[in-house]
């Protein structure tokens, strides 16, 4: 998990993404936009249906007497109705009391299920943790954190953060936030405890490899920028770029790396690694902005649906970045939504070459919905099309060259990993293609 999430007060957020949204200690300072007044009443009727519904059953038996009134003259029953003759079953005759915030959370949750996989019912956790994603900022001590074996493994310290100022490891365990024990069966909570206004104080313990007691570090929380692009120049005038996801800085982020790798190439960069492997996706916007950055003119990807906003065109604007420069990208099975349609922009107008494996294979695009108290829905609306016009649902994208990876937990760029461009060999094969005569790393900083 890591320190991110995000939105905005306008029109509803357009994502990329698939699997589970990355969660962190933070709290993102984001705002989200309203959704079109044609969304909106549809959500109004339904969920104000279901909600109304579960308050007022004692007009039940009236409607179930209208349902059979209906029947017996040949009229179907009203389909919101059967929702809440439904409900009204469940709250008077199942075997156990049900809450009713309950019972109309698991009706939502179960008319989006039915949808497709990634629509989805947001709490008020799992819609703070979307919008941490996609802004970018928020106010914790800066871990990233995941499961791993039945425990919470920091996978690295953000930079520049309380908890790598303090000295907090890669690798080391969480064991207790503030003396309350963690439990890794619920990693929501661990995170929410590291979560804090800036300024407030929070313990943090951890069992390290070699120490026999846990480690105590005393942090103070600040706001934590999450840079999503990381860059590296590995000399011989070639640069790498990490694009871990696309947020709302994602677009500064991969200038201020280019500006970067360029200054330390002295001018002379003729080649880049563009690293998108275990991308998941992220912002729409955002993936265009860095697919631009590499291309003059040209689609980078085409949207298809039944409202006005999610029918569209995103192009490339006049200009390239890195306009004499060679590219090469690197994608697997965990490149998914969003950098595909940077990879296929690439790939289809001939700007680089894709090397790895093929890609997870999502083309379609989520919308968040702002709801009452904080919660929200992620709404499938659109379905995407590459540059080259084409649906990679379920399919993904084929690289040009197809390298597996000799061990998908030791790739050069990934958080905690500390290793040469040479030991990573889907790497290895695009300094290849780019002509790049192997100089260690430690030597080209």
């Amino acid at each position: 998990m890591n320190d991110q999430a995000h939105d905005h007060p306008g029109s509803p957020r357009i994502l990329f993404g698939c699997g589970p949204v990355l969660r962190c200690e933070a709290v993102f300072e984001g705002v989200v936009q309203g959704m079109p007044l044609r969304v909106r009443c549809l959500l109004v009727v339904v969920v104000g249906a279901v909600l109304g519904l579960t308050i007022s059953f004692g007009s039940s038996v009236m409607a179930a007497r209208n349902h059979s009134a209906a029947a017996a003259a040949g009229q179907p029953p009203d389909e919101l109705d059967r929702i809440a003759e439904v409900i009204d079953h469940i709250r008077r005759e199942y075997v156990d009391a049900i809450d009713e915030e309950q019972l109309v959370s698991s009706a939502i949750d179960g008319i989006l299920a039915e949808l497709d996989k990634h629509s989805k019912y947001l709490d008020t956790g799992e819609y703070a943790d979307i919008q941490i994603s996609a802004a970018g900022n928020y106010a914790g001590v800066g871990l990233d954190i995941s499961v791993t074996d039945g425990s919470v493994t920091i996978v690295a310290p953000i930079e520049d953060s309380p908890a790598e100022g303090a000295g907090i490891l890669a690798g080391d365990v969480v064991v207790s936030v503030d003396e309350i024990e963690i439990n890794a069966d619920d990693i929501d909570t661990a995170v929410s405890r590291m979560r804090g206004a800036p300024g407030t104080e929070v313990t943090v313990s951890v069992r390290r490899e070699g120490e026999a007691d846990a480690l105590s570090f005393a942090l103070t929380r600040s706001m934590i920028h999450v840079t999503t692009v990381r860059g590296r120049y590995l000399g011989n005038g070639v640069g790498y770029l990490k694009i871990s996801g696309f947020s709302d800085s994602t677009g500064e982020d991969l200038a201020a790396a280019i500006d970067n790798i360029d200054a330390l190439a002295d001018g002379a960069l003729t080649g880049v690694v563009v690293d998108l492997r275990n991308n998941p996706g992220g912002v729409l916007d955002a993936a265009v902005i860095v697919a631009d950055a590499f291309l003059a003119d040209g689609l980078i990807v085409r949207g298809s649906g039944r409202a006005g906003d999610a029918r569209f065109e995103r192009h490339a604007t006049r200009g390239d970045a890195l306009e004499s420069v060679d590219v090469v990208a690197l994608v697997n099975t965990g490149s998914a939504s969003a950098s595909e349609i940077v990879a296929g922009a690439l790939k289809a107008h001939g700007r680089a070459q894709l090397v790895g494996e093929r890609t997870y294979g999502k083309a379609s695009v989520q919308t968040v919905m702002p709801l009452t108290a904080g919660r929200a829905i992620k709404l499938t609306t659109s379905r995407y099309f590459t540059a080259s016009g084409t649906s990679i649902n379920g399919r993904g994208l084929e690289p040009d060259l197809v390298i597996r990876a000799d061990d998908p937990k030791a790739l050069f760029g990934s958080r905690g990993i500390d290793i040469e461009p040479e030991a990573d060999n889907q790497l290895r094969a695009a300094l290849r293609l780019l002509g790049h005569r192997p100089l260690a790393l430690s030597r080209a900083r």
